[in-house]
């Protein structure tokens, strides 16, 4: 089963059903005990950075993230679910960040519009990465968002908008992406679906799941 965090922010569904459109068995998921037996978790997030991470916080699903990580199990951070790993974010530079990765989300060069609110194409930087499996070098997908982070060593995507921009980070048990896949199309649902899979994989389930159409 895949977690995916209810914390009471944004729409938190767009990302189950996806998931489920995928062939994932996933589910909002509000009990940190129901969340500590999934076999991985994903946090989305849209809005305010300070908002998002009190209210993960308040809901006691803080500790949810940091013990999946922890403990190896796959974990999917999306948008501000992505930027909440971080120490910090210009944004709410009052509000701490989770610290899982080194780094603050900054907001968007005064040079472009904000938010980026738009398709964008990736720059791939590995091609090995299981995430990004069967997915082309330089696919399109979709950005909502006004910070980021420019710079990280866990960086294996990124995207071109006044600088370049982190769209995809990764760990041995770590993903996140400052794009929705959910909001993507076939690109994105592939990502999610190779999520899916490496769930599945390490988890001694069969791991087939096609992106049905």
């Amino acid at each position: 089963m895949i977690a995916v965090l209810d914390y009471g922010i944004g729409n938190l569904r767009s990302a189950e059903k996806a998931l489920l459109h995928v062939g994932a068995k996933a589910r909002l998921v509000s009990d940190p005990d129901v969340a500590a037996s999934a076999d991985a978790v994903v946090l989305p997030g849209v809005g305010n950075f300070g908002a998002c991470v009190q209210a993960l916080r308040s809901c006691g699903l803080e500790g949810t993230v940091r013990e999946t990580i922890r403990t190896g199990r796959p974990f999917l951070g999306i948008c501000v679910g992505m930027q909440m790993l971080y120490e910090g974010s210009e944004e709410s530079p009052a509000i701490d960040g989770l610290g899982i990765l080194e780094g603050v989300v900054k907001r968007l060069p005064d040079n472009v519009k904000r938010p980026q609110m738009q398709w964008n194409r990736l720059d791939i930087k590995d091609r090995t990465e299981p995430l990004l499996a069967g997915i082309a070098p330089q696919p399109w997908v979709y950005f909502v968002h006004s910070y980021a982070v420019s710079d990280s060593p866990a960086v294996i995507a990124t995207c071109e908008y006044g600088t370049d921009v982190a769209a995809i980070v990764a760990t041995p048990s770590l993903w996140a992406t400052q794009f929705h896949p959910e909001k993507s199309g076939d690109v994105g649902l592939a990502i999610l679906s190779n999520f899916a899979g490496i769930a599945s994989r390490r988890a001694g389930l069969p791991s087939s799941m096609p992106v049905s159409s």
